[in-house]
């Protein structure tokens, strides 16, 4: 199971918090799911009244460590202020850097993600930065403290799984001991599978359950194909071939 920050999480499956058709069915979700950690946005609570108090409750209830986020932020001194309001709220460094560049892709900006990352990193922070499948921002990240990488599947809520596989495999190869987190972009249990077969620690998904028909079932689903994808990955998987190979042996067999 992954490690983050020192912290063993009993689930390689993380989930958000958002969009879900109830409270009840939020917390049923995450039940069936076995997720171990559950992303927050700030906006969600309100520092000074607790407008978010049922909310919050609620969160506490499910039992799973707390991830705040700093969704919506287009720029470092935005993340970094919402950052700071959050750990004071939740009591936690952790922290999910979002700095978000365009508009309609939502992709991060790299350069005010890094601002940030370094800044938090510096105040104390344990900073789990959203970002690209690029290699060279994914070593600055590093360089500047962050030891968790959370590099995007395919754009947030879009559905379209794993764009780019050879990027993803590269950052697995390229950093062997940094725990991987594949986040945004999955739309089904089997492409978080897929992650989970290329090495990756963990998946962070929302959409793809809060929006489904029967959010109870498709976390259901997830927490299996993670599993899976965490059992082949470990099992040391046969390589593809170009030519067909016979699974029952020709040696011995009767020719008429």
């Amino acid at each position: 199971m992954p490690v983050f920050y020192g912290k063993d999480i009993p689930s390689r499956l993380m989930l958000g918090t958002a969009q879900y058709p109830s409270p009840a069915i939020l917390a049923e979700a995450f039940r069936q799911s076995g997720a171990g950690i559950a992303t927050v946005s700030l906006r969600r609570e309100a520092g000074g009244e607790r407008a978010g108090q049922a909310f919050w409750s609620l969160i506490e209830e499910l039992g799973v460590a707390v991830l705040p986020n700093t969704a919506g932020c287009h720029s470092a001194r935005e993340a970094v202020t919402t950052a700071r309001m959050a750990r004071e709220l939740f009591e936690t460094n952790w922290i999910k850097l979002e700095v978000i560049g365009h508009a309609d892709t939502l992709q991060p900006d790299p350069f005010g993600l890094l601002e940030a990352a370094a800044q938090l990193c510096a105040e104390g922070f344990e900073v789990f930065p959203y970002c690209t499948e690029d290699l060279v921002l994914c070593e600055r990240l590093v360089e500047a403290g962050c030891k968790v990488l959370m590099p995007w599947g395919a754009p947030i809520g879009t559905g379209l799984g794993l764009n780019n596989i050879y990027g993803l495999r590269s950052l697995r190869a390229h950093f062997p001991d940094i725990p991987l987190v594949v986040d945004a972009g999955l739309g089904l249990p089997s492409q978080a599978a897929r992650a989970m077969e290329l090495g990756y620690d963990a998946v962070l998904l929302n959409t793809a359950v809060a929006r489904a028909g029967d959010p109870v079932a498709m976390a259901r689903g997830f927490a299996r194909a993670v599993e899976a994808g965490a059992l082949a990955a470990k099992a040391d998987p046969m390589d593809p071939r170009d030519m067909a190979a016979p699974s029952t042996p020709v040696l011995g067999k009767a020719f008429l």
